[in-house]
């Protein structure tokens, strides 16, 4: 079976583009985490992708039969549009923690400091 881009995109042509407008507003393009070839995989092939794996849509061919396996776990990601597929799952469903150095922690009881803390050697 062969990998290269063209034939992957015969056999997830689609009439329609694929929007998130829920997880990528500004398209996924501008989103910064696809590059230009993934954008225009999931904008122009989203809609078969998905349908595939919701299992709205039955899979016509060798490379959507090897798509549901991908998706389903059974195989690794071996060609572009499988693996666009797979990193957009991970940026929509996967909860990302975000950290910052510059946060604060609420104190339950915030303690008031008296004046005998400070000590005359101290001063400057």
């Amino acid at each position: 079976m062969s990998n290269d881009i063209s034939s992957l995109r015969q056999a997830f042509a689609s009439q329609r583009q694929f929007y998130d407008d829920q997880n990528f507003p500004r398209g996924f393009g501008r989103s910064g985490h696809f590059t230009l070839l993934e954008a225009d995989i999931l904008e122009q092939h989203g809609v078969v992708l998905k349908g595939l794996y919701n299992k709205t849509l039955e899979p016509q061919n060798e490379f959507q039969t090897q798509f549901v396996q991908v998706v389903t776990g059974n195989l690794d990601a071996t060609n572009a549009i499988e693996r666009a597929w797979v990193k957009y799952l991970k940026q929509t469903t996967c909860k990302t923690k975000f950290h910052t150095l510059f946060g604060r922690s609420r104190i339950a009881n915030p303690t008031t400091q008296s004046v005998e803390y400070y000590s005359e050697s101290d001063s400057l």
